[in-house]
């Protein structure tokens, strides 16, 4: 049944089950569950995405419902394809309030509904354990050296776990191995100094290619086989619109993701996601008032380049955003697609080729790859053309595309950072190439891995102030805490309870003749 599902039989749904659950048959029991998951998770799902709604509530429901898929399933498979079906219902909740199909008083009297069914007075599960699926399990007792013996799901008495979803296959492979690489620094390096009193910190990778429709199947892997604490540094902005609401209807952590789309952004913020980066709108506002301002590129003649999907629509937004900022109409800026997780480009290339009036300069918000190709084939025709790029592109990973090409291709092009050159010498940059040395020998400095180093940095502090009894919330009350960290980046980093992006500075780089980033005045 559709979300149009009628209140009454939705509140019936649950109690019916606790009712009938004991008599029946196994294979019933399963197809009630399956029913009461499509039902119920709509109702969740839209309450999730109506910020007015406490999320204790949502969340009582959420492990309820999860001692009623332990009671009907015995088999781990089953309990696996039980809350795959649940998290897809929740999913279609979510999407009916993004789309107006519901509103959030109508979410709420839908919620208020199933918790009356739920209440003390009706018949309780006769398992009332959440499912691992759904809410954390304790680990088995662990000896204490030092620390209290933690029940909380991927911390013990040694170690505090992880988990990182990106592409480590696939035509973007390379930004989410430097990603890891910068997280592990950081963490080897702690760790290297006794870790966070007396615990190691370790990092478990999950591959999604990239791809949303893994995504979900990477951060169960995480959740329930790897059983970490929280998720730092995942990369992709369409990967996050998958995470975030697994992350959320769990209270885990959500650290530090390699995008600056608006999913990690809500406003007010989402309790359990923190930033480290600044937004792609911010990244593109700083683009368009250096070619503006700096370059004198008049706006009729600036076009965006940009993905099909999330990160190429948050660009492009920022740059319309960017445009009504300095009192420009943005109806005719003109969109250059192509297919996400691709290099098909030609698309883009004709229809630049068709405007009548020249475009000087062209905003990109790409993937490396697609990007380097985009240029290697409009190069040739516009000699003169400016490209400039957010810095969900890869910097490095663009360069070194370009390099291949030869230096008409590096030369002049630019791209905006959310952290200073590592060509540079602050003293940010000089730990982190001095930990990339020793722990990653070979490895040259990368945009993508001292991101990722600066982010777990900024954990690690929150992690030292939170204490031995660590849990989420007790992490998130002190990373809202954090103010005036200087890290050495020239900017001081903080968080509150209406801001969880720490920083909002944007650098400017070009390349050069060799492939080199140099630093670029924006302003």
């Amino acid at each position: 049944m559709s979300i149009s599902v009628s209140l009454r039989r939705i509140a019936f749904l649950p109690s019916a089950f606790f009712i009938t659950a004991a008599n029946a048959a196994p294979g019933d029991k399963i197809d009630l569950v399956r029913d009461l998951a499509s039902r119920v998770g709509p109702v969740i799902g839209s309450a999730l995405s109506c910020t007015d709604i406490a999320r204790p509530r949502i969340q009582t429901v959420i492990e309820k419902f999860a001692g009623v898929i332990r009671d009907a399933a015995s088999a781990e498979a089953q309990r696996s394809e039980l809350a795959q079906l649940f998290d897809r219902s929740v999913a279609d909740g979510r999407n009916a309030v993004a789309t107006g199909r519901m509103d959030c008083k109508l979410a709420e009297r839908r919620l208020a509904d199933l918790e009356q069914s739920l209440s003390p007075s009706a018949p309780a599960p006769a398992a009332a354990t959440p499912a691992p699926a759904f809410a954390p399990a304790p680990p088995p007792p662990a000896v204490s050296f030092g620390n209290p013996v933690s029940t909380v799901r991927g911390v013990s008495d040694n170690e505090i776990r992880f988990g990182i979803t990106a592409a480590f296959t696939g035509p973007v492979r390379e930004r989410g191995r430097q990603m890891k690489i910068g997280i592990d620094a950081a963490f080897n390096r702690v760790n290297d100094s006794g870790g966070i009193g007396g615990r190691m910190l370790k990092l478990i990778a999950a591959d999604d290619g990239n791809e949303p429709a893994r995504t979900l199947q990477a951060v169960r892997q995480l959740y329930e086989k790897d059983q970490i604490f929280g998720i730092i540094g995942s990369i992709g902005t369409a990967t996050a619109a998958v995470a975030v609401p697994f992350a959320l209807e769990r209270r885990m952590l959500f650290f530090g993701a390699y995008t600056g789309g608006n999913v990690v952004r809500r406003d007010p913020p989402d309790r359990y996601v923190f930033n480290y980066r600044p937004s792609y709108a911010e990244e593109a506002d700083a683009a368009v008032r250096y070619l503006v301002k700096i370059r004198r590129i008049p706006v009729r003649q600036i076009a965006v380049f940009a993905q099909q999907d999330d990160l190429g629509d948050a660009g492009f937004a920022g740059v319309a955003k960017a445009y009504r900022a300095l009192g420009i109409n943005d109806s005719a800026l003109l969109r250059l697609n192509y297919p996400r997780n691709t290099i098909e480009v030609d698309e883009a290339v004709n229809l630049l080729r068709l405007q009548k009036v020249p475009v000087k300069a062209i905003i990109m918000a790409a993937s490396y790859r697609a990007a380097a190709k985009f240029i290697e084939k409009t190069r040739n025709l516009y000699p003169e053309m400016i490209f400039t790029s957010i810095s969900g592109v890869g910097g490095s990973s663009l360069a070194e595309e370009l390099k291949l090409l030869g230096p008409r291709y590096t030369t002049g092009v630019l791209v905006t950072q959310v952290v200073p050159a590592v060509s540079g010498h602050s003293s940010a940059v000089l730990e982190y190439k001095n930990a990339l040395a020793k722990y990653f020998p070979g490895e040259a400095p990368d945009y993508a891995s001292i991101e990722g180093f600066v982010a777990a940095s900024i954990l690690i502090d929150a992690l030292k102030r939170t204490g031995a009894q660590l849990d989420t919330e007790k992490l998130v009350d002190a990373l809202e805490a954090t103010r005036n960290l200087d890290l050495g980046l020239g900017v001081q980093l903080g968080f509150g309870r209406s801001d969880h992006t720490a920083s909002h500075k944007i650098w400017g780089t070009a390349l050069d003749e060799s492939g080199r980033f140099q630093p670029v005045d924006l302003e």
